[in-house]
């Protein structure tokens, strides 16, 4: 078998196709930057931004607030301890525990753990939230339970490490992150907007608690991952749910699902069908893939396994195909910025091969080159700006102008999914509410200027939080953590891209998929340590 697949047609193509790539002048200069690196400005640069303090938050106010904070909850767990009250808990639970620990779920919760088990869910945010929502209506029906299950597991994870900091078992070294900073800021000027603009009090917190709330798992996930196992559990609920969703995708697109008439223009009819499995929505699905088709992409460079490595390389292509299947253009941007962050720090071949792969798709599926081409056409320009993205940020910006720029038109009451639910403002002939498709002109639009500086500072200081940490681990031959870190990274360029041509932050998962992976990173790049016990 080895020896027909080396003599094969495609074997004598792709070997082809590499040396004219080594022979080419991509390669070429990638080969001289390679060369010149070693003794570079750049490169000491690089290493003098990567060898800042473990933790610049470590002896920061912030940090001794939260250390005074520990000692209280320390002390009231030392009470409870010794009390009557929690002495009869464990009379009722240990018996109880011993019984289900012998049983299929008893060792499997022993070996996942309260941790494991609470990063799995959130893993699982998306297919829960649509099992309560979508499935289980049509047997009970329980809309409080589909509305409030996920603020529920925030508050389960946050008891839970109340509890574990009380009883002293949390580690003792500090999760305080400079991100943290960032993120109060962002929180702290969000409720003095929502405080200084509020007309409708009731729209005003809705708009609030939709744009932060979720921002609070990386606080949380930052403190649920103590250890490589914590990691790896999570990482993994994360890539297989993904990895599901993408061969759903795949699914639809061989069967054509039925899409309504208004995803797709009609200059595209070749556009059969658009996938959006039980997102809902291509876009959002799109994003979603582009999220984590890096993370599978990881685990072909961080295994040394040969069998995973190819079962990553063609799970990552069937994740790639299924995003091309959303003809989401959004997404087809953010998936390249993607692959361009991940090739730059692990592998720069994938630059040409995001190439090969380009010009291949668009030759064998024309409705791409007819969708990508529409962009530039008449009939794009007429219907953008008739009801496309272009009338929907010039109706956005006007609203702006109109009330206050500086301090925004007010959170919930334009531009996202409150808004839509609460359409305070008389619909007429030229004004109508809609999303604004863009999600950096939203917090424009509801926060001003003041809100949107915030929250671009709270990107840049993730990211630049984010390097540092890629800069912390290493790339070798016996510990590849830079990988995982990088993978993590990269999806999250490519949401951060689409976000300029959609509102996924309007969607709860994904800002909380977004954020635990901004913790994940800090823990691979500050906190990491393996296994000690259970």
């Amino acid at each position: 078998m080895k020896a027909i697949l080396q003599n094969s047609l495609l074997a004598r193509a792709l070997l082809r196709l590499r040396e004219w790539y080594h022979e080419g002048a991509i390669a070429g200069f990638f080969g001289k930057i390679r060369a010149a690196y070693p003794n570079s400005r750049f490169r000491r640069m690089w290493e003098g931004f990567c060898s800042a303090p473990s933790c610049t938050a470590a002896n920061s106010g912030y940090a001794r607030l939260l250390a005074a904070l520990r000692r209280v909850v320390e002390r009231l767990g030392d009470a409870a301890a010794q009390s009557l009250v929690y002495r009869l808990c464990l009379a009722v639970w240990n018996p109880i525990a011993r019984a289900a620990s012998g049983g299929v779920v008893g060792k499997a919760f022993r070996f996942v753990g309260m941790r494991g088990l609470l990063l799995i869910c959130l893993a699982l945010y998306l297919p829960i939230d649509y099992f309560l929502r979508s499935v289980l209506p049509g047997y009970i029906n329980i809309p409080l339970l589909a509305s409030i299950w996920d603020e529920c597991l925030m508050l389960a994870a946050a008891g839970y490490l109340l509890w574990h900091t009380a009883m002293r078992r949390a580690p003792l070294a500090s999760r305080a992150t400079p991100v943290d900073a960032y993120l109060l800021l962002f929180i702290g000027v969000g409720f003095f907007l929502m405080c200084a603009v509020s007309p409708y009090p009731s729209i005003a917190l809705d708009g609030y608690r939709a744009v932060v709330q979720y921002l609070f798992w990386f606080f949380l996930v930052t403190r649920l991952i103590e250890d490589d196992r914590d990691f790896a559990l999570f990482y993994g609920a994360l890539v297989a749910m993904a990895v599901v969703i993408a061969l759903h995708g795949i699914y639809q697109y061989i069967v054509a699902a039925p899409i309504p008439a208004s995803w797709v223009s009609q200059t595209e009819e070749g556009v059969r069908t658009r996938v959006y499995s039980i997102t809902g929505s291509p876009n959002i699905m799109g994003s979603l893939l582009v999220l984590f088709a890096p993370l599978v992409a990881g685990i072909a460079y961080y295994s040394k396994k040969p069998w995973v490595k190819a079962l990553a390389i063609g799970t990552t292509g069937m994740m790639c195909l299924s995003i091309i299947f959303t003809f989401s253009k959004g997404a087809w941007g953010g998936l390249a910025v993607a692959v361009l962050v991940f090739a730059v720090f692990l592998d720069r071949r994938l630059i040409a091969l995001m190439g090969v792969a380009g010009a291949g798709a668009l030759l064998a599926i024309p409705s791409i080159a007819s969708r990508i081409t529409y962009l530039f056409t008449a009939d794009y320009m007429e219907a953008s700006q008739r009801a496309g993205r272009m009338v929907r940020w010039e109706t956005g910006l006007d609203l702006l102008q109109e009330s206050n720029p500086l301090l925004g038109f007010g959170l919930g009451r334009f531009g996202g999914a409150v808004a839509m639910q609460n359409k305070i403002i008389e619909e007429s002939d030229t004004f109508s509410y809609f999303y604004m498709d863009n999600y950096y002109l939203k917090t424009l639009v509801e926060m001003g200027y003041l809100g949107l500086i915030f929250f671009i500072i709270l990107l840049i200081g993730m990211i630049l939080w984010s390097l540092r940490a890629i800069g912390r681990t290493k790339f070798n031959e016996t510990d590849r953590t830079r990988v995982l870190v990088v993978s993590m990274f990269a999806g999250m360029c490519g949401v951060l891209t689409h976000c300029y041509f959609e509102n996924i932050f309007e969607v709860p998962y994904m800002m909380a998929y977004f954020w635990s992976l901004a913790a994940a990173i800090l823990y691979l790049g500050y906190f990491r340590r393996k296994r000690v016990g259970t």
